[in-house]
């Protein structure tokens, strides 16, 4: 989720919470400031018709409500001097409406000439439920119209104000540590941005000296062990040539030789692999992945039929892709010699070419293999010493350089999937 679509979600659930509770109090203030207007207006109507009830005693009589608001009736005098004044509400039958409707009603007492009398006074009042209803809808649309305007402040004001954010995660994800350009920050008016773009800086120049010291150290260090690597097998090779070695002395040496030839494969394997994961192969092309299978059944052929496996390829489809093309064999060819060795006898390895999809069948032993182990450094299952456990970690390392998708499972035979 977007930095802008987050702040919107955030505060619209925040301002739907304080909407809410502002609406409910809101409509408490309300219902109290109505309900003290009309008993205002109660109680002023009270007083009018006490004193025209005073001047115009005919209106004693008047003990229904009829055209007017009013009623009074007479009462006895413990009633009238126990009684207070009572507002309350209740439902009249309205003759415009047909229908009840509700009022609001006073319940006073009086007394005129040594007479004391109920006077019972009502006014129209609106309805809570239409009060409500209108109230909700007034509130829902201004919830609507704030979140429009939220959207819009943070399609505008914040997209300004966190531009040189976005600026600064552009060139970051363009940032190579094998092609180093520097990184030019312009200055902001905000301090937060001044103060991240000084420890990006500073983080860059530091991964920047590790990367190149890395990378050296991993060189000479390759480049002193072969040295001294190749001197010792040929040393041993002339004196396997001039001595006259015993059965078991010639034994051992074909043991050290055999250890040595396997470690300058394994010096030359994790010399690969880190140029790979530090991106050092930096030419690319549109490589036509089918030829380069092509090529390597033809490669192949000899060593599969010393293994008597069978070799077949069926392209469905042609799978062209942007990648380095050296990178590209040694994927698939790693995958095939791994197909070989991991054979049994008049086995078979099939490559199945699809869009988007290069999967490697082989006929290998009647057990699935633990996939979150399969492409692990120096994981050789049932190989021999000869192998140096490093061929699918550097097709995990090339898949991982160009964002492809591995997937190994098995289906009464061993599968390898490369998803483009």
């Amino acid at each position: 989720m977007k930095l802008s679509s987050y702040t919107t979600t955030y505060f619209s659930l925040v301002l739907l919470g304080i909407i809410s509770l502002w609406s409910v109090l809101f409509y408490l203030a309300i219902i109290d400031e109505v309900y003290d207007s009309i008993d205002d207006g109660l109680d002023n109507s009270k007083i009018l018709i006490i004193r025209r009830a005073q001047q115009d005693s005919t209106l004693l009589q008047k003990s229904d409500f009829g055209e007017s608001n009013y009623s009074i009736y007479p009462v006895s005098k413990a009633s009238a001097l126990q009684a207070t004044d009572q507002y309350k509400d209740t439902l009249l039958y309205m003759v415009n409406e047909s229908d009840y409707e509700p009022v609001r009603m006073l319940k006073t007492f009086f007394h005129e000439r040594d007479n004391y009398y109920q006077l019972t006074i009502i006014t129209s009042f609106v309805e809570s439920d239409d009060l409500i209803e209108d109230l909700f809808y007034y509130l829902l649309w201004l919830y609507i119209i704030m979140v429009a305007c939220i959207i819009l402040i943070n399609q505008s004001l914040l997209q300004r104000i966190w531009r040189p954010f976005y600026i600064l995660l552009h060139k970051l994800k363009n940032y190579r540590l094998d092609k180093p350009e520097p990184i030019e920050f312009k200055k902001s008016k905000i301090d937060e941005f001044n103060a991240l773009h000084e420890s990006v800086a500073r983080l860059l120049q530091n991964n920047l000296q590790v990367y190149e010291s890395q990378k050296q150290f991993i060189e000479n260090a390759s480049h002193e062990l072969q040295t001294p690597i190749a001197i010792s097998l040929n040393k041993l090779e002339i004196l396997a040539e001039k001595s006259q070695l015993t059965e078991e002395q010639a034994l051992l040496m074909e043991s050290v030789m055999g250890n040595l030839e396997r470690l300058t494969r394994l010096n030359k394997s994790l010399l690969l692999l880190s140029k790979i994961e530090n991106r050092q192969f930096t030419q690319e092309q549109e490589v036509n992945l089918n030829k380069v299978c092509e090529k390597l059944i033809l490669d192949f052929t000899e060593q599969a039929q010393f293994k008597t496996v069978t070799l077949h390829l069926e392209s469905q489809a042609e799978v062209v892709k942007h990648m380095n093309k050296d990178l590209s064999e040694m994927m698939l060819s790693n995958l095939l010699k791994n197909a070989i060795i991991h054979n049994v006898k008049n086995g078979f390895v099939r490559i199945v070419i699809q869009p988007q999809l290069i999967s490697i069948h082989n006929s290998g032993n009647a057990e699935s293999i633990d996939p979150d182990k399969l492409f692990k450094r120096f994981y050789k299952g049932n190989t021999g010493s000869q192998s140096t456990g490093l061929g699918l970690s550097i097709v995990k390392a090339i898949a991982d350089v160009y964002n492809l998708k591995l997937i190994y499972h098995y289906d009464h035979h061993h599968i390898i999937s490369i998803h483009f």
